[in-house]
C-alpha cells in the first residue's frame, strides 16, 4: 500500500509499505479516504518536532482522518464492515488514574497518531486502530468533511473550557482552522459577542460569515486599543489560537480583571513569557487545552448541522501523489489556504 513518510525537513515522500493487519480482537482496519493537514503536522514538516517530540526519520504523519471500515476483529460491536467513520487519534489506556477520572486525553500511556515514538500516522491507504477510536458518521458528511470532525472536536472542547455565557465579550486570537472551529462551537442563539483577529483576510472573512461580531488584522490596527474602544471594561474570555508571543501579550492586555485566558495554539518556541505584574494584578485565570475530551460525537452532530459552513473551511483538496505540494502550500499559507485535505 502507499504511505506518506516524512524523510527530512520539508521532505515528504509516498512509498510502498506493508498493509497493516489486525492484532487484537477489537482492532478495526480502515480504508483511509481523507486526511486533513493540521498545524501540528506542519510543525513536524518545517521544524522537525514540537517541544520534546522530535522526528526520527522516516516518520508517518497525519491524524485528522476519515474512512470506511474494511475489516473488524471478532470482539468488535461498535462498528461493522462498510461503515464510514471519523477517527479519534488519541489512544488512551483506559486503566490509569487519568482515564478513570474522566481525562483520557491526558492518559499516562497516551499514544497519538502521527506523533514521534507513539502511534503510526494516518496518511496511508489503510490503517488499523482500536474500535474505540472509530466514530460512525452520517452519509451526509463527505470524507473531507468527516476528516474535520477531529479539529472540530478540539474547538468544541476548548469552547467548553472557557465556560462562555450569554452577554460575555470573547476574543479569538488566530482564526486558523482550530480558531474557526472554536468560533463555530460558540455560535448559539444566545452566544457571546466575539472579537476575532488574524493576519489573513480570507480567514477573517470566514469568521465574519460564521458570526464574529468584529474582526481585524493586527497588521492593520492596534488590536488592544481597537477592542478597548468597544469593550472599555475588557474582555471576559480570550482564546489564544495562534501560538505566538504577540497574541499572548494581546490576550493579557485585552482581558478584564478576573478574566480567563484559554491557551489553544501551539507555540513554535518551547517557552513563552507573560507580563507577570499585569497577570497578577488582574488575577487572570490560565487554562490550557490538551486536544479534546469526549467531544467527537458532539462534533459529528455539529458537522452535520453546519456542513455547508464546514465546506467553506476546506479550501484545497489534493491526491496522495501531491502530498508534498499540499504540505508546502499549508506551510507557506499559500493560495489563501485555510484547510488542505489529502484525498486517498
Amino acid at each position: 500500500m502507499k504511505t506518506a513518510l516524512l524523510t527530512g525537513l520539508r521532505r515528504i515522500e509516498v512509498v510502498e509499505t506493508p498493509s497493516p493487519v489486525l492484532r487484537n480482537a477489537r482492532d478495526v482496519k480502515i480504508k483511509v479516504e481523507a486526511v486533513g493537514i493540521c498545524g501540528s503536522d506542519v510543525h513536524y514538516y518545517v521544524w522537525g518536532g514540537i517541544g520534546a517530540q522530535k522526528i526520527r526519520y522516516p516518520q508517518t504523519v497525519g491524524h485528522e482522518c476519515a474512512g470506511t471500515v474494511i475489516e473488524v476483529g471478532p470482539s468488535c460491536r461498535r462498528v461493522k464492515v462498510g461503515q464510514r467513520v471519523a477517527i479519534e487519534p488519541a489512544l488512551s489506556c483506559g486503566q490509569c488514574d487519568q482515564c478513570k477520572e474522566g481525562r483520557p486525553h491526558t492518559c499516562r500511556q497516551l499514544s497519538f497518531m502521527g506523533c514521534p515514538g507513539q502511534a503510526p500516522g494516518t496518511l496511508s491507504e489503510s490503517i488499523v486502530v482500536p474500535e474505540t477510536a472509530c466514530y460512525p458518521v452520517p452519509g451526509a458528511l463527505s470524507p473531507p468533511l468527516a476528516a474535520t470532525v477531529e479539529p472540530l472536536s478540539i474547538g468544541m472542547y476548548a469552547a467548553s473550557l472557557g465556560t462562555p455565557k450569554p452577554g460575555m465579550a470573547v476574543g479569538i486570537l488566530g482564526t486558523g482552522p482550530i480558531g474557526l472551529c472554536l468560533l463555530l462551537a460558540l455560535q448559539t442563539d444566545v452566544g457571546p459577542a466575539v472579537y476575532a483577529t488574524d493576519l489573513r483576510s480570507e480567514r477573517l472573512e470566514l469568521a465574519k460569515r460564521w458570526g464574529a461580531s468584529w474582526t481585524a488584522s493586527p497588521e492593520e490596527v492596534d488590536i488592544v486599543s481597537a477592542v478597548a474602544d468597544k469593550e472599555p471594561r475588557g474582555l471576559d474570555l480570550v482564546y489564544e489560537c495562534a501560538g505566538q508571543q504577540s497574541t499572548l501579550d494581546q490576550a493579557v492586555a485585552l482581558l478584564k480583571p478576573g478574566g480567563r485566558l484559554v491557551l489553544v495554539g501551539i507555540p513554535e518556541s518551547p517557552k513563552v513569557e507573560f507580563e507577570i505584574d499585569l497577570l497578577r494584578r488582574k488575577e487572570l485565570v490560565l487554562q490550557n487545552v490538551r486536544r479534546q475530551n469526549e467531544f467527537m460525537d458532539s462534533a459529528i452532530q455539529l458537522a452535520e448541522r453546519r456542513r455547508a459552513d464546514l465546506e467553506a473551511l476546506i479550501t484545497h483538496l489534493f491526491p496522495l501523489s501531491q502530498v508534498q505540494t499540499a504540505f508546502d502550500l499549508a506551510a507557506a499559507y499559500g493560495d489563501k489556504v485555510i484547510k488542505a485535505v489529502i484525498c486517498l
